[in-house]
């Protein structure tokens, strides 16, 4: 019998009342009363995209509300990502990653906080969007902070929270890292990160291991001939080259690759020719190739460019300009902290709301940190009406936007407050007294 049953009832209420609130209790009071705040950050972040190291003004508003919660903020770490340092006595060091950058895309969500700003990347101009949902991700990063803070007696430690930049050109976490991100701060014993998701909203999704894709850019120049579309005889098409390599290429995946391994290779753009009578002299195409596994990564990139070069060379072409540039690594998980991590979520939205998820095809470089031997989770938050995943998830039912739609439009209150909270849990989680 517990000491506390053998007290009068009246006395037993009374104990009960000065016992402290659960932690997942006081996260999501934090939250809930910061999301006034919150919210205008949100639409005022999704109407003002900025693309990869652009986001002057993005990181400038980041850095401006965290100096008034208290942190030593440091700018233009890796151009235009920031650090933001809250020491609160001694322990662990957390590092909380965001992102900057937004798409260059149009929005059609129809929102009234919609995006109808342009930026000009590589010489081309553009509509910017958060279709990807960096926006929440940011909101979600200051609530996480504020909550901290607020209950800063609960906890000690070393907060270190990290916008980075160009996160959607996967070079972000590169030049970060490249301007001392953990020689001139410190080198965070555990680093936290999550993602936006097709998700109903207040689900949380969480897995051990690779959660991400590896991640390849294609680059390849095919040179022909060029003349006149009336004598294609007196040409040497790259066109028709590029149409072949399209076709052909998709066989290293569809018979070189394990079939029970995941892989991808997607061309996305194709850059030729002005008008319909010319035979140009050259064509650019352009894509991405994904995959979990080193050893179906290293038979992508090979095929990949072994069927460039035969393609020029059926045609009698000179040989094509290839290159296969690295992205974003596969994200992997701790275990142990996974482990950890998993009752304290589930204890917070339930057991059938917070629960292991496949990875993601898409990549993200913060693998680029957790590869500097950090123990680290990267998770997922939803953001859409659960009626919605509902009738989405039915035979013939309506979809939802994906990432990089330009009909992404999360439902902001729950979507940012489930984000905030699940983060602040981590942090805690890792700190706490």
């Amino acid at each position: 019998m517990s000491a506390l049953s053998l007290l009068a009832p009246s006395a037993q209420a009374q104990v009960q009342a000065q016992q402290p609130a659960p932690l997942k209790t006081q996260v999501a009071a934090s939250v809930n009363a910061s999301y006034p705040w919150l919210d205008g950050i949100y639409k005022d972040l999704h109407a003002h995209p900025e693309l990869a190291f652009q986001e002057v003004r993005t990181a400038g508003k980041l850095a401006a509300e965290m100096r008034k919660l208290g942190f030593t903020v440091t700018e233009k770490v890796g151009k235009t990502g920031l650090v933001a340092i809250y020491k609160n006595g001694p322990g662990p060091t957390v590092m909380v990653r965001t992102e900057l950058d937004g798409l260059p895309m149009e929005e059609k969500s129809g929102l009234p906080w919609a995006s109808r700003a342009k930026a000009t990347s590589d010489g081309r101009e553009s509509f910017t969007a958060h279709s990807c949902g960096h926006d929440i991700h940011m909101s979600a990063w200051l609530g996480t902070a504020r909550t901290l803070l607020d209950m800063k007696s609960q906890w000690s430690g070393t907060l270190m929270f990290v916008a980075q930049p160009a996160e959607e050109t996967v070079s972000g976490a590169k030049a970060m890292l490249a301007d001392g991100l953990f020689t001139r701060f410190a080198k965070p014993d555990y680093a936290f990160a999550l993602h936006s998701w097709p998700l109903a909203h207040g689900t949380v999704g969480y897995n051990a291991g690779a959660v991400s894709s590896n991640s390849d850019a294609i680059e390849i120049v095919f040179k022909g001939r060029g003349g006149h579309g009336s004598a294609p005889d007196q040409a040497i098409d790259p066109i028709a080259i590029a149409a072949r390599f399209v076709v052909d290429v998709q066989t290293v995946v569809s018979r070189e690759k394990d079939p029970k391994e995941f892989g991808v290779v997607t061309i996305g753009a194709i850059n030729g020719g002005t008008v319909g009578n010319i035979i140009p002299d050259s064509v650019q195409v352009r894509g991405t190739i994904r995959s979990y596994s080193p050893q179906v990564r290293a038979k992508l990139l090979d095929g990949v460019k072994r069927i460039a070069v035969a393609s020029a060379a059926m045609a009698n072409a000179p040989a094509p300009q290839v290159e296969l540039i690295p992205g974003g690594a596969t994200i992997v998980n701790s275990e142990a902290l996974v482990q950890k991590l998993e009752p304290v979520f589930k204890d917070a939205f339930g057991a059938d709301k917070a629960q292991r998820m496949p990875a993601m095809t898409a990549s993200e470089d913060f693998s680029q940190f957790v590869n500097q031997g950090i123990p680290s989770v990267f998770f997922f938050t939803g953001v859409y009406d659960p009626k919605d995943v509902a009738e989405a998830a039915r035979e013939g039912g309506k979809p939802v936007a994906f990432n990089h739609s330009p009909f992404y439009a999360p439902v902001p209150e729950p979507s940012i407050k489930t984000a905030a909270q699940a983060m602040s849990l981590a942090v805690l989680n890792v700190l706490k007294r």
